[in-house]
């Protein structure tokens, strides 16, 4: 889940913030989503000491550093540290803007992919419901938005192996995002790449092909050949003859997805070392231990640099 509403709670808020919160939440947000959560963690809980300081304990701009820093926490796997903080953002923000605004659904959505991240499914599930209701209550039936919860909620229950439960969820997140945003938009790409998860998991494999084709379709019309959404897609891809034991077009796959991420993103970008140790495990399955070993290094040596 995306940093909650950073713009938005900034445009919310009553009194103008100086530039010290503003600066030290923007650094911080940007050290997360480049993978140095050692210093996010420190630049935001200095803008939540910020926050507290000039606007006292229950604003939307401490919700915001709470979150982050949740998050931060979330992605060093330190799901003790992030809970109580993601729960504070949420009562913030419910006495803030009231339990029914729409941006409540996000708070609630972070501390349910909290609870996924740790196998807490019942307590996930209901968190997602509750995000569903929300949005569909304020926004309608047919709101992109309501694909976004759709399509957390299934993964719960794809998570879960409950596929049968899982696919209506998908199938509906997509239609709707295909009648609101037209066929050839991201997150319709991004329902189609759930969905052709969901037929391969169950070996559909002739099902989930043209999915995952017309998703790397729509990733290079919008963003370019070198663009890192085209690496995921390409990766996904690759999946299909991985399981099907057609090893070399797997390779050639997952390797134009590495090449992609390294010309985009740099060659120290945590995604980069996901690639590497994807390409790593494909190696080692055939046989190939000295290049699995070179690249499984090169992907740790880049994690810990990033610590």
């Amino acid at each position: 889940m995306r940093v909650l509403c950073i713009a938005l709670f900034i445009h919310l808020a009553a009194h103008a913030q100086g530039d010290d919160w503003r600066a030290l939440i923007h650094r911080a947000d940007i050290l997360y989503q480049q993978g140095w959560y050692g210093e996010a963690a420190t630049a935001a809980t200095k803008a939540l000491e910020v926050a507290e300081r000039d606007l006292g304990p229950v604003h939307p701009d401490v919700a915001t550093s709470l979150n982050l820093l949740a998050l931060v926490h979330r992605a060093k796997g330190e799901y003790a540290q992030a809970e109580p903080l993601q729960k504070r953002a949420l009562a913030i923000l419910e006495k803030f803007l009231g339990p029914e605004h729409h941006s409540i659904a996000i708070a609630i959505g972070n501390l349910a992919e909290l609870y996924q991240a740790q196998g807490r499914y019942d307590e996930a599930e209901r968190a997602y419901l509750r995000a569903l209701a929300n949005v569909e209550s304020v926004l309608g039936p047919h709101h992109p938005n309501v694909a976004t919860w759709l399509n957390s909620l299934a993964g719960v229950y794809y998570a879960q192996g409950k596929f049968g439960a899982a696919q209506p969820l998908y199938q509906r997140a997509l239609a709707i995002r295909e009648k609101a945003l037209g066929p050839y938009n991201p997150a319709v790409a991004a329902s189609l790449n759930n969905l052709a998860a969901l037929h391969t998991a169950r070996g559909e494999y002739a099902a989930a092909e043209p999915l995952y084709e017309r998703s790397l379709d729509i990733a290079v019309r919008r963003m370019g050949e070198g663009h890192p959404a085209v690496a995921v897609a390409l990766n996904n891809l690759a999946e299909l003859p991985g399981v099907q034991g057609d090893y070399a077009e797997a390779e050639v796959l997952y390797q134009r997805s590495l090449a992609v991420l390294v010309a985009a993103l740099g060659p120290e970008h945590p995604d980069v070392a996901n690639s590497m140790e994807t390409l790593s495990r494909l190696y080692r399955t055939t046989g190939r231990l000295e290049d699995a070993r070179v690249l499984a290094e090169r992907a740790a040596a880049i994690r810990k640099r990033r610590r």
